[in-house]
């Protein structure tokens, strides 16, 4: 690797790290030997690098060049933005990429770029990457593409032959806003990528049910990210838009990413002192809610709830506005009511439905399975347990309950080791 190159890589992985859609996961490319080079079996990367931030990562995150047409008020590689610009070609990036394998630092790429030119033009090059390393090369390691907004079919579906994910931000969760803070973008150039891939897959499908030969085309789906605190959007709004895409077939995840005032300068952004974290949490909890606890977006927020709680998680905060629904007999509810009692998760509620088929279940059998019992005594009847409902009190007094301060510090732990520099 010259200076030159370790210079533009520096540039290219600064510029890439505030997209977070990078997951490696949902995948299996295995390796066989004398023919390629690595292998996805499991579907999960290795974490033997880490950023300078802390963060474990096992893919080489990177822009294929951080020139950038558009002047995206959210984004720090906006055309009228003063920083430091770099452009890898398509064989440093590929030469970069098998060394860094070669060497153990990393099972895979996550690989998006700046739009130079038009879309079509960067989606060639980054099409061209995946390629050369698929076809030239014979890599068999994870590849993650980013989609570029407003590129054509043809090109979209070349790049899902070799890539194991693709992604396409939607960015901001409403067209509006998306006007005002990206006048040169607009959803119609982030949803007609989305759908050539969907319809690549389950043609894909189809295919590979009549050819087992066929090749497979993005096998890990599809994920999306938009910012959150940018624009004035509720968190019912982007909750809602979440699970429209995850009713389509292809989408794996929707990513949230809290808002870093990048361009503070800029007056038609917000002026915020840190990103919105505990917000972007939330909506991440809100997220699996919807996935794996059988919730619906309109029951987590709605016009009368349009924003998350951020004292509280969503699923606390549900059942706090619902106290009719309560208390739930954990030895006779249905596994879909049990999923919806705070302190029982996807698989406590399944070890309870498989337990209480040759016992009756009490609170300390409970406690061995994994239930937070400070949240769930509230929202449960089992037998012995003397706990008041939630239905019996008011939902304020156990919202006090659950959130006052314990009065612990971590200096009042017996196994916390305390080590005194003296004064």
């Amino acid at each position: 690797m010259t200076e030159a190159t370790l210079n533009k890589l520096k540039i290219l992985a600064e510029a890439a790290k505030y997209d977070v859609s990078c997951s490696s996961s949902g995948t299996v490319r295995r390796g066989r030997k004398g023919d390629g080079v690595g292998n996805t079996v499991g579907g999960v990367g290795i974490c033997h690098s880490f950023a300078d931030d802390g963060r474990c990562i096992s893919l080489l995150k990177v822009m294929l060049t951080n020139v950038c047409m558009y002047d995206c008020a959210y984004c720090i590689n906006r055309r009228s933005n003063d920083v430091p610009r770099a452009t890898l070609s398509v064989s440093e990036l590929v030469e970069l990429t098998m060394e860094f394998y070669r060497r153990n630092y990393i099972e895979g790429l996550f690989l998006s770029s700046g739009v130079v030119r038009n879309p079509d033009y960067t989606m060639e090059r980054l099409v061209r990457v995946a390629q050369d390393l698929r076809t030239v090369h014979r890599f068999n390691g994870y590849i993650h593409l980013k989609s570029i907004p407003g590129a054509s079919r043809e090109l979209v579906s070349r790049a899902g032959l070799y890539a194991d994910r693709m992604s396409v931000n939607i960015e901001i969760p409403n067209e509006t806003s998306l006007k005002y803070l990206a006048p040169e973008k607009d959803f119609r150039s982030v949803y007609e990528p989305m759908g050539f891939i969907r319809q690549g897959v389950l043609e894909n499908k189809e295919d590979r049910r009549k050819f087992r030969s066929a090749p497979r085309f993005v096998p890990a789906g599809q994920s999306t990210q938009m910012i959150v605190g940018a624009s004035p959007e509720h968190d019912r709004d982007i909750l809602r838009l979440s699970s429209a895409f995850y009713s389509m077939p292809t989408m794996r995840r929707v990513y949230y990413s809290g808002y870093v005032p990048v361009n503070t300068y800029d007056a038609r952004l917000p002026m915020l002192k840190q990103p919105p974290l505990v917000r972007e949490n939330r909506l991440y909890q809100a997220d699996w809610l919807m996935r794996f606890y059988k919730f619906t977006a309109d029951e987590i927020v709605d016009d009368s709830h349009p924003d998350l709680e951020l004292e509280i998680d969503p699923k606390l905060s549900w059942a706090l506005r619902h106290p009719e629904f309560f208390p739930v007999d954990v030895n006779r509810a249905d596994y879909e009511a049990i999923l919806r009692i705070p302190g029982v998760g996807v698989k406590s509620a399944t070890l309870i439905v498989n337990a209480r088929r040759f016992r009756r279940l009490n609170s300390e059998h409970l406690r061995k399975i994994g239930v937070v019992m400070k949240r769930a005594r509230y929202f449960i009847t089992c037998g012995e347990l003397e706990a008041p409902c939630v239905a019996d009190v008011s939902p304020d007094y156990v919202r006090r309950k659950l959130t006052a301060p314990s009065g612990k510090s971590s200096g009042d732990n017996p196994l916390q080791l305390t080590i005194d520099f003296g004064s």
